[in-house]
């Protein structure tokens, strides 16, 4: 409680000026810091969608394969009928599942990224806001 009155009373003792300077001082190191935050947020978040879209085409990549092996399926169903054609059907099933699984990892991974705004800086900004309100109040008395 005595620093809080201190530093009030330390307050009165300077002029309108000079806090009016000293407030817009700190109004300007607040909205550096804040717009340092909102880019560090940014880039992580960048980071993470990033690695969801780079899993996409993991899964296109193997999902390609399994279309090329369903392709040979298809062509073993028409010549041989039975053993070739099932071997070359559990390959398809197997890529098909490792596309599956990627689609998926990466559809997760693309959404720990969204929304891509700041979402902790802009909280950060509404109580600098309810700050600066209430310092504009304390030097008005």
């Amino acid at each position: 409680m005595s620093t809080a009155n201190g530093e009030a009373n330390e307050l009165r003792s300077h002029s309108t000026g000079e806090l009016v300077k000293q407030l817009s001082e700190q109004t300007t190191t607040l909205v550096r810091k804040e717009i340092e935050l909102a880019r560090a947020e940014l880039t992580a978040k960048g980071k993470v969608a990033g690695q969801g879209a780079g899993m996409f085409g993991g899964a296109a990549v193997v999902g390609l394969l399994a279309l090329g092996t369903l392709t040979v399926v298809i062509l073993a169903l028409l010549d041989k009928a039975m053993d070739l054609w099932v071997a070359a059907l559990i390959v398809t099933l197997v890529y098909g599942a490792v596309a599956a699984v990627l689609a998926m990892r990466g559809r997760d991974r693309v959404k720990e990224g969204m929304p891509p705004a700041p979402e902790q800086t802009v909280e950060t900004v509404k109580e600098d806001v309810q700050w600066a309100k209430s310092q504009a109040k304390s030097a008005r008395r």
